[in-house]
């Protein structure tokens, strides 16, 4: 069996120092051992800039180091995304484009000449047609999407072939949501005992799944890295050996839709739930501050501000105002008061950072950022307090 293993290593940029710190020693040290212990053993992994800036700011610049010693092995193949990890499908295309020259600005700087990303991932798998045209324009050659994507059910995906979006020159290649939702080596395992082995199986998941959000006790990624029954492969060596092509258009959706939120019209209701205030109040303080910072980019300090806002439209602020239980796939309730109030601080912030803004826009900025923050905590002491 080939198994094509993609991982998305980020940390929200407004993230404590102390939990970027775990994730680095759990996780990323974790994956980049196992690699240096398993010559054999090829990912393809994305690495958003505000995290690379982030493992250097706190002293783990040997973990980049590292993993551009694999990539010149050919054991780790780089991948491109948003530097600040935002929520593609509500920004325009002017935003989506400069996230993206952000990203690869930052880890060039990093991993230099060896930084020649093929493929992109997509935040959050939020797929839309502008964000893939997007992509595609800019000169990548494939993306990953999760197999809800491909119909808007899950397991329509034909794991042998490859796949071309529709009115660009991307390939794609779906993951089996089933297998990335669980501990992946873990659940191969279980594949190779019960004799259930297909020829490709693509997965694709949060890097920190790996040492951090499960610890692997009983060493599941060894013993399957030690079988013989497996081999890794990366992404675009994926693409390598496919012979049959297929053309789709994908469906509006993210790596966590379910079938459900399709039929009731919400493709990305864990972001943008047209039912939850909270959440649609944050996207009005956001595009008020996108306009207003891109509106003043002569001012003095507007350098400031875009940092603000950089961090203010990280799609985790987002996600915590969301309130889905995910204590099935190694996560919590997605509710938090402090995470979201820390998004809606960097937004309100990046406004007020404008000299030449005007008094009507900063007020405007202000009233949206005292109703999120009464709604905030008036939901969390009502309804998720000690939940």
């Amino acid at each position: 069996m080939y198994w094509i293993n993609f991982l998305h290593l980020y940390q929200p940029p407004t993230m404590e120092r102390e939990t970027v710190e775990r994730a680095a020693k759990e996780s990323y040290k974790f994956i980049v051992e196992t690699l240096e212990a398993h010559p054999d053993f090829r990912v393809t992994v994305n690495i958003c800039g505000t995290l690379t800036e982030q493992l250097d700011k706190y002293g783990y610049i040997d973990i980049i180091k590292r993993i551009k010693r694999l990539v010149r092995k050919k054991q780790v193949e780089l991948a491109s995304s948003a530097a600040f990890h935002p929520f593609f499908p509500l920004l325009p295309e002017e935003e989506i484009t400069y996230q993206i020259f952000t990203n690869d600005a930052i880890n060039k700087k990093y991993f230099g000449k060896i930084y020649k990303p093929a493929g992109f991932f997509i935040p959050e798998m939020a797929y839309s047609k502008k964000a893939a045209k997007i992509i595609s324009n800019l000169g990548y050659k494939w993306t990953i999407l999760d197999d809800i994507h491909l119909g808007g059910k899950l397991g329509n995906v034909n794991y042998n072939k490859g796949y071309i979006i529709k009115g660009t020159h991307l390939k794609t290649l779906f993951r089996k949501r089933r297998i990335s939702k669980c501990y992946v080596p873990e659940e191969i395992l279980k594949m190779m005992r019960n004799g259930e082995m297909p020829r490709h199986l693509i997965t694709a998941t949060d890097g920190e799944l790996y040492g951090h959000h499960h610890s692997d006790d009983r060493g599941h990624l060894k013993k399957l890295l030690d079988s013989k029954k497996v081999e890794t492969i990366t992404v675009s060596d994926f693409f390598k050996k496919t012979k049959t092509w297929e053309e789709v258009e994908p469906i509006n959706a993210s790596w966590e839709t379910t079938e459900k939120d399709l039929k009731n019209g919400e493709p990305y209701i864990l972001w943008n739930n047209s039912r939850n205030k909270i959440q649609q109040k944050l996207w009005s303080l956001a595009k008020l501050a996108l306009k207003t910072t891109d509106n003043h980019v002569n001012d003095i300090n507007y350098g400031w501000a875009r940092d603000h806002l950089n961090k203010g439209l990280a799609s985790c602020t987002f996600w915590w105002a969301s309130g889905r239980d995910f204590s099935d796939s190694f996560g919590p309730i997605s509710w938090s008061p402090d995470e979201i109030e820390k998004g809606a601080n960097e937004l309100i912030r990046s406004i007020r950072s404008l000299d030449k803004a005007s008094r009507t826009t900063k007020i405007k900025g202000e009233k949206l950022y005292i109703q999120i923050k009464k709604m905030i905590w008036e939901q969390h002491w009502k309804y998720y307090w000690k939940k």
